[in-house]
């Protein structure tokens, strides 16, 4: 992660990640040119009240723009690649999967059942804004995995209420499944009769769409209620899923998930430290540690 000390840092480096004019930049959050020229050039702090216009069109983190607009600017890490943000050099890397098992009864009341009305416009957002394609989420297939399977599908808040993260997970048919892994089909394909309750399943097949957060505290309380559910779990099951984050690769193979393939061309045109993959697996000896 890199550390900011200013928005005018901060911005100039949004603009070139995603490879923005200012005009288009001034555009995005609804402001004037000059507007943009001042806030780079740390001339003029943001209207507290275009704190949530900004975070909403660019989502990055709400606590990273409200600590760094201020006359004496909070030093924050931030890395545009994950989306996450750090307040200190040693909570940049993911804690070891221990910390997971040692806290994993700890609970936060930040962590709630996803209300689709309400919050779609950001889940849309930030899945279509990561992976850079508009149609990229099929909101029928979202609905009705909330519907039927609401203990793995819920979204974090921060302390100021703002989003700070999500957890999409689908419980789907076995047909799909060998879809998915084969390649035939990806996550875009998903539709939502492709969903199944696991009930009616004798080894249901769970598919992590998207398991995100905005900084390590926040992925630690989404990890904690994702891992709690398969604890409680007693029949066998799969997990599987499509990945392209950095920062979970390694983790993933402690807990045990296979990797089934790699995608190396993408690795390569994405800039990415490790290739994206489809893994498949379950999480019992982990859990049983």
């Amino acid at each position: 992660m890199k550390i900011y000390n200013s928005l005018g840092t901060l911005f100039l480096d949004y603009r070139k990640f995603y490879n923005l004019s200012q005009t288009t930049f001034a555009n995005k959050v609804n402001v004037d040119l000059r507007t943009i020229q001042r806030w780079e050039k740390d001339l003029t702090l943001v209207k507290s009240e275009k704190e949530e216009d900004i975070v909403l069109a660019t989502l990055m983190p709400y606590q990273l723009i409200h600590n760094l607009n201020g006359a004496i600017p909070i030093p924050t890490y931030y890395d545009f690649n994950t989306r996450k943000y750090a307040l200190s050099k040693q909570s940049n890397e993911l804690p070891k999967l221990s910390w997971y098992l040692d806290q994993i009864d700890l609970v936060s009341e930040n962590v709630r059942t996803i209300d689709f009305d309400y919050d779609i416009k950001y889940l849309e957002q930030f899945i279509d804004t990561q992976k850079k394609d508009a149609s990229y989420v099929n909101t029928d297939l979202i609905k009705k995995a909330v519907q039927i399977l609401p203990e793995l599908n819920f979204i974090s808040v921060g302390k100021s209420g703002y989003y700070a993260g999500h957890c999409l997970v689908l419980p789907i048919k076995e047909s799909i499944y060998k879809k998915l892994k084969s390649r035939e089909i990806s996550n875009k394909d998903l539709r939502a009769k492709d969903l199944v309750l696991i009930e009616s399943q004798e080894t249901p097949v769970f598919y992590r769409y998207d398991i995100t957060g905005d900084s390590n505290e926040s992925i630690f309380y989404i990890m904690s209620r994702f891992f709690r559910f398969f604890k409680k779990l007693k029949t066998t099951y799969l997990m599987c899923g499509y990945t392209e984050r950095d920062d979970n690769y390694e983790l993933n193979k402690q807990i045990g998930l296979k990797i089934i393939w790699e995608d190396i061309l993408l690795q390569k045109e994405l800039n990415l430290k490790y290739p994206p993959r489809f893994f498949e697996g379950n999480f019992k000896e982990f859990l049983s540690k």
